[in-house]
């Protein structure tokens, strides 16, 4: 049996970095690397006084799951409209989904699970196709 790619992190030890979007920081869970990139895993939190927008968008990805720690996240997505996600909610957004955020609470802390680690991101005209 291989331990190749065994990773621990702590929130002691935790660094949030600035990302994707700006009223947002990103938290690296170490399991991009443990996975050769095939797999992507951080803690998203708002940031406090910035400013936010969204414009739809769509991902890349092959599997995106999104669970809700702590406050609450509100999208809009393609075919279902407006989900509000609280603290314990889960969702998984399928391949291209058409989707924006709406909003969210000053205090959210999601996790974010998603393969492959690094996706393309394209803005869309549109939520509905």
């Amino acid at each position: 049996m291989s331990t190749q790619g065994f990773t621990v992190t702590h929130a002691r030890d935790a660094r949030f970095e600035r990302g994707l979007r700006a009223f947002f920081e990103y938290r690296d869970l170490g399991i991009r690397k443990a996975t050769d990139g095939r797999v992507g895993a951080h803690i998203i939190r708002a940031v406090a006084g910035q400013n936010f927008s969204s414009q739809p968008h769509r991902h890349d990805t092959e599997f995106q799951l999104v669970y809700v720690l702590k406050g609450w996240i509100e999208f809009e997505y393609e075919g279902q409209g407006a989900v509000r996600l609280k603290a314990g909610s889960c969702t998984y957004q399928p391949h291209g989904i058409r989707h924006r955020e709406l909003g969210h609470s000053g205090d959210v802390e999601i996790l974010e699970v998603v393969l492959p680690a690094g996706f393309a991101t394209q803005e869309v005209d549109s939520v509905e196709p």
